[in-house]
C-alpha cells in the first residue's frame, strides 16, 4: 500500500517551528491536491497548508495545541489506488502517481494559497463598504480607528484550542445576538431584538441599512447598544467600526467571579514568545529616548470630516490615523535619518517609507506595514490602511507584510491613553503614539475655547538621532496635525 507522509514545511519564513491549531480532515476522509489539510501557527502568522497529495487521510500523527519542528511527519496520506477510491490512476499502480512533488510545491500552493485568502477578504470588505456608503458624521472620537482591532469573537470562532482554557478577556467578550431586517419593514429599519430592553439612548427601533446590518453581525456588534451619528438618527460604519473597537478594548468590562483555579499557566510560544524576544532585545539593545508635544487637533478632525462627505473618498475608512499617517512620511522626508537603520559597522537610511501600524489583534501584538507608502496619494494610503486593518483582524497577515518596515506608528488613543512611550519595533530607529483626540480647554488668541486636543510621543534609538532631530521630527507632525493644509505644498 503507498503512502505518503506530508511533513511540515517551513512556509517560506525560515522558522524552525509551528504549532498545529486546527485539523481539516479527519481520517478516512477523501482529499483532492490544494485542498486545506490544517491550519499552523507560527511566530509571525496563521498559515492553512494545503496537500500537495490526492488520495485518503490515512493517520494524523501531531495533534491539535502541539508544536513539531519543521520537517516532522504530521498526516499520512493513502493513494487513491490503493484505498479503493473512485478516480485513482490505478493503472500505473505507482505512489508517484498519486502523490505530487513534496515540500517544495507544498510552500508555494500554501502562499498562493494564503494570498488568494487575504485577497478575497480584502474584495468582501471593500463591497460592503461601497454599498453602506459614506460614512457618518465626524462628532465620533478616534478610538475606532486602532488598525487591527476587531471582534475576537468573530476571529476566535475559527480556531480551536482544546489544550488552553479560555483566558479572562476571551471568557468574557459579550456575545450578544444581532437583530436581523425584516423582509417585510421598510427598507432601512430593523425591529429591536426583542430579548433585550431598548437602552436609553434609543427608544425606537435602529435604524440602518442592510450593509450596516451585515457589518454589525460580522463583527459581533448589537445595534440597539450603538449610538447613532448619521443625519436621521441612523448607525453609519464608523458607529459600528466604534463599537466593536470599544468591545474590544473593554471586554472586561464585566467583573467575573474569582476562578477555582489559584493558578493559571499560559504556555510562552508561538507569537507571543517572539514578541516577548523582540521587545527584550529592542529595549536592553537600542538606548531609548522619548518626546512628548499637546497639539490642537480640531483642524484634523475638520478635514477628516470633508473627506467623508467627498465622493472621492466614498466607502473607504477614513480617520485620523490617516492623517497621522501622512504626516510621518512628510515629516521623514525632512528628517531622513529617523528612517534608518543600525548596524554597528554602520547606519543605513531608508529613501523610502515602509509605514508599519501597531496592530493589536487576538493574536496578539503585530506590525504589518505599507510598502513605499511614500509613493501613495491619500486616497490610496487610505485604502491601504483599510487593506492591512481587515487583514489583520482576519488573523491572515502574512510574514511579507511585517518584513522590511522602516518607521512605526501606534494608535494608543483607542484605549483612552493620552501618550506612552513605546518601544521600538526592532531593526527601526523611530516609533511614534498617537494620543486619543478629545475637546479640552484651549487657549486660542488669548481666548479659552474647546478644542480637540491630543499629545503626540515617540520614541527614538539615541544611537541614531539625536535630541533635536528628534524634537524636529515630531514637531513637523505636530505641525501637521495643526494644520492639514501644509501637505498641500
Amino acid at each position: 500500500m503507498a503512502q505518503s507522509n506530508f511533513t511540515l514545511p517551513d512556509v517560506g519564513e525560515g522558522l524552525t517551528e509551528a504549532e498545529i491549531v486546527s485539523w481539516r480532515v479527519a481520517p478516512g476522509d477523501t482529499v483532492a491536491i490544494n485542498q486545506v489539510l490544517v491550519e499552523i501557527e507560527t511566530a509571525k502568522s496563521l498559515v492553512e497548508l494545503p496537500s500537495p497529495f490526492e488520495g485518503v487521510v490515512g493517520e494524523i500523527l501531531v495533534e491539535e495545541g502541539i508544536t513539531v519542528d519543521v520537517g516532522t511527519p504530521i498526516i499520512t496520506v493513502l493513494s487513491s489506488a490503493d484505498a479503493g477510491t473512485p478516480g485513482s490512476s490505478a493503472d500505473t499502480g505507482s505512489p508517484a502517481s498519486a502523490a505530487s512533488p513534496a515540500v517544495p510545491e507544498a510552500q508555494v500552493v500554501a502562499a498562493d494559497t494564503a494570498d488568494s485568502v487575504s485577497a478575497e477578504s480584502e474584495r468582501a470588505v471593500s463591497a460592503r463598504a461601497a454599498a453602506s456608503g459614506a460614512a457618518g458624521d465626524d462628532g465620533e472620537k478616534p478610538g475606532a480607528v486602532l488598525v487591527g482591532h476587531g471582534s475576537s469573537a468573530a476571529t476566535g470562532s475559527r480556531r480551536r484550542r482544546a489544550h488552553l482554557a479560555p483566558s479572562a478577556h476571551e471568557a468574557f467578550v459579550p456575545q450578544a445576538p444581532v437583530a436581523s431586517p425584516s423582509t417585510s419593514a421598510p427598507a432601512g429599519v430593523a425591529k429591536p431584538a426583542p430579548a433585550r430592553p431598548a437602552p436609553a439612548l434609543s427608544a425606537g427601533p435602529v435604524l440602518a441599512k442592510p450593509p450596516i446590518r451585515k457589518l454589525a453581525k460580522d463583527l459581533g456588534v448589537d445595534l440597539a447598544e450603538v449610538t447613532p451619528t448619521g443625519p436621521i438618527g441612523d448607525v453609519t460604519r464608523d458607529d459600528v467600526i466604534r463599537q466593536a473597537s470599544q468591545v474590544s478594548v473593554f471586554r472586561n468590562i464585566e467583573t467575573p467571579a474569582w476562578p477555582a483555579d489559584r493558578e493559571e499557566r499560559i504556555p510562552v510560544k508561538g507569537m507571543r514568545k517572539a514578541i516577548a524576544q523582540a521587545m527584550t532585545s529592542s529595549a536592553f539593545t537600542a538606548p531609548h529616548v522619548s518626546v512628548f508635544v499637546d497639539v490642537d487637533a480640531t483642524r484634523t478632525m475638520e478635514f477628516v470630516k470633508r473627506l467623508k462627505s467627498s465622493t472621492d473618498f466614498a466607502g473607504v475608512k477614513v480617520s485620523p490615523l490617516l492623517i497621522m499617517a501622512k504626516a510621518m512620511i512628510w515629516a521623514v522626508r525632512r528628517n531622513p535619518i529617523v528612517n534608518s537603520t543600525w548596524t554597528d559597522e554602520e547606519i543605513i537610511v531608508r529613501h523610502y517609507v515602509n509605514l508599519g501600524v501597531a496592530a493589536a489583534t487576538p493574536r496578539g501584538l503585530i506590525v504589518p506595514n505599507v510598502k513605499d507608502a511614500q509613493a501613495m496619494s491619500l486616497l490610496e494610503l487610505a485604502q491601504a490602511l483599510e487593506k492591512l486593518t481587515i487583514t489583520a483582524r482576519d488573523g491572515k497577515t502574512q510574514p511579507a507584510e511585517m518584513a522590511n518596515g522602516t518607521i512605526t506608528i501606534t494608535n494608543i488613543g483607542v484605549f483612552g491613553m493620552d501618550t506612552g512611550t513605546p518601544i521600538l519595533n526592532p531593526g527601526e530607529v523611530g516609533i511614534v503614539a498617537l494620543g486619543t483626540i478629545k475637546q479640552k480647554p484651549w487657549v486660542v488668541d488669548g481666548e479659552v475655547r474647546a478644542r480637540y486636543v491630543t499629545t503626540i510621543g515617540g520614541s527614538f534609538d539615541h544611537r541614531v538621532v539625536d535630541g533635536d532631530v528628534v524634537s524636529r521630527f515630531v514637531a513637523d507632525i505636530a505641525s501637521i496635525i495643526e494644520e492639514p493644509a501644509l501637505l498641500l505644498e
